[in-house]
């Protein structure tokens, strides 16, 4: 079962990804602690962090391309299950402080003990253990997503109207966790954190370390995405996405199949989130705003919808402009930042990777079209599906022994 899950997800675009993913998870680190800070080819620690919260980004921008490029549903709230996760991870972190906290008080984080909590409340019990957190990561994501899919889908709430509640939803949750009677940091958040499995999560050899998590998370991420976009579930949910109401028509229980695919989606958020918070050092619910889901929508429509492999790049690039722009054009960052969507929106509808393929599947169409025409053996081929076509979903054609039409008889 395995190797044929495997054998699903492989294929000449991912191998590339995961081995260039694979010597960045092996180079980053080495180059930061292996090599001297006099050399060239040393990579400084800041580098690292930054470099971890871009893997982190993708993550998230994966799980968003799988609902929207391959399900159709366009979720202007994927920063709630990001921030859950990171929420999770961070109430982990702030039980590990104990008595170094400025208040010294071995149970209550300094927030709780700054507005005279006298007891911890009972949601933070179990997070002082890491197996414990690393469940509610993906527990508490999930579980959302399920609760409000399970009424969404029913009632077939689809397209504009769905990502409408979905960033009224993370709205809803950036208000809640505000309120300091929340028991959540307010306004603050979660910050000061000291260790994560009782190592220093200043040291460098730490963040080496949370960089390789990063990257292995997206890595089998990838693959699980990978493996289901390519399986007959995936098919269904292309159909899904391109003709909801003939699937529909065709006997397939479209809700659960939305789901599913919401549910996994909305984990892999959560886990990017966790991954997020100890390398940038906080979590409050700045995370939640509205504008954050938008922004990771566009990551993925500059990457390229319904590639995947697009999706990353588009977080990494985009979050890659974003620092350069920020230092290179401090005062106009933001113009020559909305500048480059839409360059992109105006040029390359598909996305960066999304137009590099079709135009990579046209030049070859063109090459045995030609070879054809001049003798070869080969047929040309016929114009390749894009992942909008769901080959084994449509209506069977007749057989030869199925009556119809006759061909009219020359007269006598």
């Amino acid at each position: 079962m395995m190797s044929s899950f495997l054998f699903r997800a492989m294929d000449a675009r991912a191998g590339i990804f995961l081995a260039i993913l694979g010597a960045a998870i092996i180079l980053v680190p080495a180059g930061n602690l292996l090599v001297p800070e006099s050399s060239s080819f040393h990579v400084p620690t800041y580098a690292v962090t930054l470099m971890g919260k871009y893997l982190t980004y993708a993550l998230l921008a994966l799980a968003v391309d799988l609902v929207w490029g391959y399900c159709g549903i366009l979720s202007l709230g994927h920063a709630a299950f990001f921030a859950l996760g990171g929420y999770a991870m961070g109430m982990y972190l702030m039980r590990q402080i104990g008595t170094r906290g400025v208040y010294g008080d071995p149970v209550l984080p300094d927030f709780m003990v700054f507005l005279n909590w006298q007891d911890l409340p009972w949601y933070w019990y179990g997070f002082d253990m890491f197996w414990f957190a690393a469940l509610m990561i993906l527990l508490v994501p999930g579980a959302l997503a399920f609760v409000f899919g399970w009424f969404a889908f029913r009632s077939r709430v689809t397209g504009v109207y769905l990502s409408i509640i979905t960033q009224a939803l993370t709205y809803a949750l950036l208000l809640a966790f505000f309120r300091n009677d929340m028991g959540f940091g307010g306004n603050n958040g979660l910050t000061d954190f000291k260790d994560i499995l009782g190592f220093d999560i200043q040291a460098g050899t730490t963040r080496a370390g949370l960089f390789a998590a990063s990257g292995l998370a997206l890595a089998i991420c990838f693959l699980i995405c990978r493996a289901v976009t390519r399986s007959k579930l995936g098919k269904v949910l292309v159909a899904v996405r391109d003709a909801e109401s003939r699937t529909r028509f065709l006997g397939y229980r479209v809700e659960h199949y939305k789901l599913f695919v919401w549910t996994l989606s909305a984990m892999m958020a959560g886990i990017a989130g966790a991954l997020y918070v100890p390398q940038v050092g906080i979590i409050n619910p700045g995370e939640f705003a509205p504008a954050n889901s938008i922004e990771v929508v566009i990551w993925v429509a500059v990457g390229g919808r319904a590639t995947l492999v697009g999706a990353v790049l588009g977080a990494v690039l985009v979050n890659f402009a974003k620092t350069w722009f920020t230092a290179a054009l401090p005062d106009i960052w933001l113009f020559a930042l909305g500048g480059l969507f839409v360059l992109v929106t105006l040029f390359l509808p598909k996305g960066i990777v999304g137009t590099v393929s079709a135009g990579w599947a046209a030049l070859k169409a063109r090459k045995i079209s030609a070879a054809y025409e001049a003798g070869s053996d080969v047929p040309p081929a016929s114009t390749p599906q894009s992942p909008a076509a769901p080959a084994n979903l449509v209506e069977p054609t007749p057989s030869s022994n199925t009556p119809g039409p006759t061909a009219p008889q020359p007269a006598e």
